[in-house]
């Protein structure tokens, strides 16, 4: 199992080195490249659009604040996204988090590192469809009062790969991501099997950026369902400037209790 998470690291990392080095075929040229355009959810987001094109990026700043039973935390992250070829999607993120609990005990982290591959294998115009694969390896970081004690820098990893199906239907966007997440932990050297479906539907504003709709995240954990109804709307600010608001409303959770997230998000012109 770790052989597997080694390799599939390993791939990723290629794609990220190699970048530079791909190249469009000449029948691939942006004349014949077709895609859909489909609404991308908020807080689980993807690796570039759906059907990107070589050389589109985007950049993400990010803000939350949750409320747990125990716990507040607020939440950061830095995201960059880009397309390095037809199709093939990849981003960087570095999320952090301020944390204090019940009893007044804080705790403030950089949470780990995540990189990410994505590939759009169909786009169907005609039945406004898009079909992807993709592969997320996250690095954690130890609790930052632990560096003195512990000599690792990491205390595990996730990686999680996943599917995504997404279809319009008129104005409306419907997607679903979905996969295992493989949790492993270096100081136990045990693996924890968690799934993940996110699946949302969104209304397009037509002739703009603008959506609005619902993502619906659902998770099994150690048995246990956890399931968040996230309301949420984008509002295009620039041609390649939007403000993206969600707010948590936890259907079924032991742990958590409300959130709000937002992000901010730059798409430098192609």
């Amino acid at each position: 199992m770790k052989l597997l998470f080694t390799t599939l690291l390993a791939l990723t990392l290629v794609n990220f080195t190699n970048a530079q080095e791909i190249e469009l075929k000449p029948n691939d040229s942006l004349k014949n490249l077709t895609k859909v355009k489909h609404a991308e959810p908020l807080f689980i987001d993807l690796m570039r659009d759906l059907g990107a094109r070589k050389g589109e990026a985007e950049f993400n700043i990010g803000y939350g604040i949750t409320n747990y039973k125990n716990k507040k935390e607020q939440s950061a992250f830095v995201e960059y996204e880009w397309a390095v070829a037809d199709r093939l999607g990849l981003e960087v993120e570095i999320p952090l988090s301020f944390t204090k609990n019940n009893l007044g005990q804080n705790s403030n982290k950089i949470d780990g590192i995540k990189l990410a591959t994505q590939y759009t294998f169909l786009v169907n115009e005609k039945h406004q469809t898009s079909l992807a694969v993709g592969y997320m390896h996250e690095m954690e970081f130890v609790n930052t009062n632990q560096f003195k004690k512990e000599s690792a820098l990491f205390k595990g990893f996730l990686a999680t790969p996943f599917f995504i199906a997404a279809k319009n239907f008129n104005q409306f966007s419907t997607l679903i991501y979905t996969g295992p997440e493989f949790e492993y932990n270096f100081k136990n050297r045990n693996t924890q099997t968690n799934w993940q479906l996110n699946a949302s539907v969104h209304y397009m504003v037509p002739n703009s950026s603008h959506f609005i709709g619902i993502e619906n995240n659902l998770r099994l954990e150690k048995g246990s369902i956890e399931y968040i109804m996230r309301p949420q709307i984008k509002v295009g600010i620039l041609h390649n400037l939007a403000i993206g608001i969600v707010s948590g409303i936890p259907i079924k959770s032991k742990e958590f209790d409300l959130d709000f997230m937002t992000r901010i998000i730059w798409e430098p012109n192609f």
